[in-house]
Order: C-alpha cells, then structure tokens, then sequence
C-alpha cells in the first residue's frame, strides 16, 4: 500500500486551509513552563475557568479504596443518552476540571450526554502514577454505578492533549482489570512517549512536564506512563485528533499504528495547518473537528442498553 501524509487527509478541509493559516499567523505559539518555578509563576497567573450558564455538580466519588472529586454535567430535561468520561488539559501539572466546563457543557447540549471531568492530581506535587490512579478511579466508580445513577451503561472516555495520555493508560487499566465498560475513547493530540526513547518522542525531549510527571519512576517506558509501549491489543475503538502542525503529530501517528496493528479499529483524523490543542480555538478547521467528534461520540453512544 502506497500513501502518503496528504492522503490521510479529509480533501473537504483544504478548503479550510487558508483561513487557519492566516489565523495562527497573528498567533504566538504558547508553551509549557520550563521550570517548577516557572509552573508555579504560571499557575498564580492563570485566569480563573469561565463559568458556565448551567454548573456542574461536584461531588467526590469512590471506588476501589479511592475518591476523587468529580464535575457531573447533566442534561436539563431529559436523561442522558450516555456518559462522557472527560480529562482535561494541562500538561498534566496544571489545570483543573474546571477549566472544561464550557467544553463540557456544549457536548451535553449538542448530544444529549452527561460529562464527567475527573479532576486528578497534578505533579510535580503528585507524581506518577497520581494521575492515572485517580482517572482509573473515576472509570470504576462510572462502571459499577452509570445504570443508578445515569440511566444509561453507554460510556466512552474523551482525553485533550495530556489528557489523553491519561485517557489510554484508564483504558489500558480497565482492559487488565477485565472490563469492557467503555464502548469508545476520543484522543485529542495526545503524547503516548513520554520516555523520550522514540523517535517521536525525543521530538519533546526537553519539555519539563515529562520530569514533573514521570517524578522518580525508574523505567519511563512503562505501558502505564508511556501508553505507546503498552500491549494494545482488546481496546475499545478510538478516534484519534491530531494537528498537520502539532509536533506531537508523529508520536499520534505511531500510536494510531500500533492500535491498529493489534488489531483495534482506530479513526485517525488529521486536520491540516493546524497546531496542538487548534479544536480550543476559533476556526472553521477546529469546527470540522468538532463535528467530527460529536458525530463519532453519537455513533458510539446511540445504541440502547
């Protein structure tokens, strides 16, 4: 089989190509601190999440010996037609829940599902594995109590950027347990290296999230540090999002390989002229994506229990 990168591209979204284009060019690129003292300046000057027309609930939820604080967004006048499992943002040593509350709430007005945002622990102050502890917890919690709870046993995880690093290694860790809860994951322009012994991830070698994250773990290959390691087989099926642009391009590309090589169905969707984390800004491009997603999530989350 012959292809190259352009032939993985929806040809509807060339037409998009020039408007995206002129939009990052007035755009600075951002980056992620380079230093714990760094991150600490970053975080006090961090605005405060934008607040939603209709807030979440926040409750602490507990499985396997575990809580951890949760953002329940519901739909208003009817039951959800599923549950959306969503990790957000942040380098995986900032951000919070909250900060995808608007996200959040236009998926449960869109589709009719209900969102629940784990809000992990962060590093450097809670190093691996943390994070993943308190997402596999969440997944739990949804798998043994959806049905009372939602009305519904229809689940899928939703990861952006560090948050789909986290969103594979919970579905890597229900697949071990021998659960089949969720139906679905969507990896918006994950990292799956984060061992920097890839090509792909020495591409982001120097970024100091990776030393705040990984903390003292001996082996950073580790499947449940580093997915792209892992043994893939038996996973649900995943949409992968990833920018032409993103320098975390390659790592999705290797990792939409290896899921498919063992034999998992995998969307990959390639948006061109597009950076990490384009779907949280406003272009055209980022709404084909979006509409991508929801038609992807109303598929997997049709079906009646």
């Amino acid at each position: 089989m012959l292809f190259d990168l352009r032939s993985l591209i929806d040809p509807e979204l060339w037409a998009l190509v020039d408007e995206s284009r002129a939009f990052y060019a007035s755009r600075q690129s951002g980056r992620g601190a380079s230093s714990l003292e760094e991150l600490q300046a970053f975080r006090s000057k961090a605005p405060a999440p934008a607040v939603c027309d209709r807030p979440p609930t926040i409750e602490d939820v507990s499985a396997d010996g575990r809580d951890v604080p949760v953002r329940i967004h519901m739909p208003v006048s009817e039951l959800p037609t599923g549950v959306v499992l969503e990790i957000h943002t942040g380098g995986v040593f900032m951000g919070s829940a909250a900060v995808s509350d608007l996200r959040n709430r236009r998926l449960v007005d869109e589709l009719g599902v209900a969102v629940v945002s784990v809000d992990y622990r962060l590093a450097p102050e809670h190093p691996w594995p943390a994070a993943p502890d308190d997402c596999e917890t969440a997944a739990l919690w949804l798998a043994e109590h959806a049905q009372a709870r939602f009305g519904t046993t229809r689940l899928v995880i939703s990861g952006f950027s560090a948050g789909s690093t986290l969103a594979m290694s919970t579905l890597l860790r229900m697949r071990d347990r021998g659960l089949t809860s969720f139906s679905g994951g969507v990896l918006q322009c994950g990292t799956y290296d984060l061992s920097a012994l890839t090509p792909a991830g020495r591409l982001i070698a120097d970024e100091y999230f990776l030393d705040a994250y990984a903390g003292a773990a001996p082996d950073r290959t580790h499947p449940d540090l580093s997915p792209v390691f892992a043994d893939l087989r038996h996973l649900p099926p995943v949409l992968i999002v990833i920018g032409e642009d993103d320098v975390l391009l390659e790592d999705n590309l290797t990792m939409a390989s290896r899921l498919a090589a063992a034999g998992n169905e995998v969307d990959l969707c390639i948006y061109p002229a597009s950076p990490h984390a384009f779907t949280g800004h406003p272009t055209s491009m980022a709404r084909a994506a979006l509409n991508s997603i929801d038609d992807w999530l109303q598929e997997r989350l049709s079906a009646t229990d």
